[in-house]
């Protein structure tokens, strides 16, 4: 099949040796689409609902205005659930925005804690734009240091450093007609983001070991967990290469600020693990329920995911309870009622002493006899509670 689609693809041939730079599966998944439908017969694309026609990106697009629990798009020939959900005014406000940048060329920054979702976001955008039909690469830029950067960004040559055995495209000429999506920005070295402006303002990048600059054709998205103005300031991050990509900036907000989103990403990652075991669909118990809903999530869509994976294997029944949610959840239920809303210990002690020393008329001798206690523990609680004794004095003598 492979030797097939050399013929169909020649690109296969040189793209399929990057493993020092890319692996197989982006290679596959880059050089491939646009052209698997041409290969593969009909009947094998629907055959299995999870190969390569399923991850490709639909030929056309619904308008984001319907505003269901799951947005979707669909293709021609079949209907694609995209696993972008909720509704909060916090997500309504995201698919807004959405709707007004999609069909732009504009780069955005998307920001938010890490889990909130912002690789889903750039997807959505992605999806609902003119590109659609073409790839959608992500990349790490926390891996990005040095010659790797160069290598996998804007490709090389063969022989242009050592362990360069064959030529290969990069990510920013692989996606061409597409959309690159930076992950992490603020994690490109300083000394690195000065190439990477040139690429932005020339749209053309230079590979390693060539003098001839390649015309490319992509939209940019990004994004970061850190405050990249903080980042100016402190000269982490350079201001031109900042205003060149903060055309658009799309918060997404944490998932504790949009508590309405999360039952639904709960219920729908019980839906993927009853997809994925094939058994019968697991439902949250109402106390369970509350207590999702009543936890902060610091790690946010990412953490509520783990935690529903947990429950739905650890749960033997059809209905989850709070025993197999983690632990954390249940701490912290435990802690988020008022505080004092019952006497704290060191309280209780303060009071009773204060009222025996009040009916001795402050005598410790007898208040040490009333309470079964040593009078020496007496003043030493006397002094760690900072109680008055001239008060108590007072108070037995009126």
């Amino acid at each position: 099949m492979l030797k097939r689609l050399g013929e169909i693809v020649p690109q296969i041939r040189t793209f399929g040796s990057v493993s020092p730079c890319l692996n197989s599966y982006f290679t596959v998944r880059v050089m491939l689409c646009p052209h698997i439908k041409k290969f593969c017969k009909t009947k094998v694309m629907q055959n299995n609902k999870g190969d390569i026609s399923h991850r490709m990106a639909p030929d056309s697009n619904e308008p984001l205005k319907s505003r269901g629990l799951r947005f979707s798009t669909s293709g021609k020939n079949q209907r694609t659930e995209v696993e972008f959900i909720g509704r909060s005014p916090a997500f309504t406000s995201i698919l807004d925005t959405i709707e007004a940048i999609a069909a732009r060329k504009c780069s955005v920054i998307i920001t938010g804690e890490t889990g909130v979702g912002k690789e889903m976001v750039a997807r959505q955008i992605h999806r609902a734009s003119d590109r659609s039909h073409k790839v959608f690469v992500p990349v790490d830029c926390t891996t990005l240091t040095g010659q790797l950067f160069e290598s996998q960004l804007f490709g090389h040559l063969r022989g242009s450093f050592t362990g360069a055995v064959d030529t290969t495209l990069g990510f920013f000429r692989a996606a061409d007609g597409g959309t690159v999506f930076l992950d992490e920005i603020s994690e490109i070295p300083l000394e690195l983001q000065a190439k990477m402006l040139r690429v932005l303002q020339e749209n053309a990048v230079t590979p390693l070991g060539s003098t001839k600059s390649c015309p490319i054709d992509i939209r940019v998205l990004c994004a970061t967990n850190t405050n990249l103005s903080e980042m100016l300031k402190e000269g982490t991050f350079r201001a031109d290469l900042y205003y060149r990509l903060n055309v658009v900036c799309l918060e997404v907000p944490p998932l504790r600020q949009r508590k309405e989103d999360i039952l639904p990403l709960a219920e729908h990652f019980l839906t993927n693990q009853s997809i994925f075991y094939g058994e019968p669909l697991k439902v949250l118990s109402p106390t369970a329920k509350k207590l999702l809903f009543n936890y902060a999530w610091p790690g946010n869509i990412r953490e509520l995911a783990n935690a529903m994976e947990r429950a739905y294997v650890l749960t033997t029944g059809q209905e989850i309870q709070p025993a197999v949610l983690p632990f954390e959840l249940i701490i912290a239920d435990s802690t988020a009622y008022p505080k004092h809303e019952l006497p704290t210990l060191d309280e209780v002690k303060r009071k009773i002493i204060t009222e025996t020393l009040e009916f001795t008329q402050g005598r410790k001798i007898a208040a040490a006899e009333i309470l079964g206690i040593e009078r020496r523990c007496l003043n030493r609680l006397i002094d760690k509670l900072d109680i008055p004794l001239s008060q108590t004095k007072k108070k037995a003598g009126s």
